[in-house]
């Protein structure tokens, strides 16, 4: 019987998209990305089945802890929808600066 398990990081906090050099792609393309990886973790954990086990990193460290599978996926449910409204809200803002 073969068991798998899924590792993943879906606590990026707000400040992993702030830009710290010029080289930087610009913060829509790079809240484009972080939105897409967490889409993929929203989809891997809902089409997990039950028996599954799911580790989460700590930040900064190569650790890893076993975490209840549904609890996680509705914290990454909520990131996805927070990432979601800071695009919508920095589209909106971009297009009352083109307006002006």
């Amino acid at each position: 019987m073969a068991f798998m398990t899924v590792l993943l990081n879906c606590s990026l906090p707000f400040c992993h998209w702030k830009r710290k050099s010029e080289y930087l792609p610009p913060l829509p393309v790079q809240l484009n990305r972080v939105i897409k990886e967490q889409k993929v973790v929203v989809d891997e954990l809902s089409n997990l089945k039950k028996n599954r086990k799911v580790y989460k990193q700590q930040p900064n460290s190569n650790i890893f802890f076993l975490v209840d599978r549904t609890e996680t996926l509705s914290q990454c449910k909520n990131t996805l929808d927070e990432l979601k409204k800071a695009h919508q809200e920095m589209e909106n803002s971009e297009k009352t600066k083109i307006k002006k």
